[in-house]
């Protein structure tokens, strides 16, 4: 359990999320030096890398002692030296021009992986200590939502990075809620978040904008990379259970996506709002789909496009 004051957590999860992005731009680095062929960093094969990355650093010298005793950090700890052991055999593998050992490479997926569930816990730990989870569903919240987007468009105006965002809503869920009622619609919300946070990266974030309304986060991609995550997810979310109803059976539910780029020359509220009309596009034009928006084409004629398109499947 964590004990801080609100100034000290925001300042904890603050640097847990710059420390992430620091991990996350290391991760994939190392994948282009391992499979591309991409210089390596000569660090990671020096003495302690695992103390010397910027996460490392984190880790080791920044990060709050109230965090020191924490479960999920001294997993945290466990996991980024055990990815650092991995990383220099792949890379002498990598400099030796040899053949990358599949074990290897599988056990930093793995590795990979087990890191992001414990860096989630302890980041879902820290905000709901503030108060900016929603209790249901674990998503941050809308009040946080704002504060985050305008840090990314200032991040875009300086030509640093760019962020992608994605409005989510369920398809039918006011039929389901009156079906099922309300409990199963709440175990439907809150496996959709479950099962959308488990398929993004450690740095990517679902806020609840209301009701069954989310905005996703997706930074360091453009439309094309956030459309092809959004694929993933919306297909995988398809076949997923979400709760169980009546006489044992599973429940399922398909979401609507709309897609855009959190625009340096915009307002973020005019970036959510085009984000929330390519979502009442992908709706209106037969729901269970992600489209993006775009400038050139209007709402009008773009949906007698995809009218079209559906007659002709």
């Amino acid at each position: 359990m964590l004990r801080m004051n609100s100034v000290r957590s925001r300042m904890a999860l603050k640097q847990l999320e710059e420390a992430t992005l620091n991990h996350a731009e290391w991760h994939e680095n190392l994948l282009r030096a391992i499979i591309c062929g991409r210089p390596g960093d000569p660090q990671d094969l020096e003495e302690n890398p695992h103390r010397r990355c910027r996460f490392g650093r984190w880790y080791y010298g920044l990060a709050l002692p109230e965090l020191e005793d924490h479960p999920a950090f001294e997993a945290i700890g466990v996991e980024h030296l055990r990815l650092h052991l991995i990383a220099a055999r792949l890379l002498r593998d990598a400099v030796a021009g040899a053949a990358i050992v599949r074990q290897d490479y599988e056990d930093f997926v793995a590795g990979s992986a087990r890191l992001h569930l414990q860096l989630e816990s302890l980041r879902h730990e820290i905000a709901g200590a503030i108060g900016s989870r929603d209790a249901l569903t674990g998503a941050f919240s809308r009040l946080d939502m704002l504060p985050e987007l305008r840090d990314w468009c200032e991040l875009a105006k300086r030509g640093v990075q760019q962020c992608c965002i994605v409005f989510m809503d369920l398809d039918h869920f006011k039929p389901l809620n009156d079906t099922y009622g309300h409990a199963i619609g709440d175990q439907v919300l809150a496996g959709t978040v479950r099962y959308v946070i488990a398929h993004l990266r450690p740095y990517d974030k679902v806020f609840r904008y209301g009701g069954d309304e989310f905005l996703i986060t997706l930074p360091g991609g453009d439309l094309a990379a956030g459309q092809a995550v959004i694929k993933h997810i919306r297909e995988g979310l398809a076949r997923t259970p979400l709760a169980v109803g009546p006489g044992g059976a599973a429940i399922y539910a398909t979401a609507s996506f709309g897609l855009a780029m959190v625009d340096k020359d915009v307002s973020v509220e005019e970036s959510v709002e085009r984000a929330d009309q390519a979502l009442l596009l992908a709706k209106t034009a037969g729901r269970n789909r992600a489209i993006c928006w775009d400038s050139s084409v209007t709402t009008g004629t773009r949906l007698k496009r995809l009218q079209l398109d559906d007659v002709s499947r």
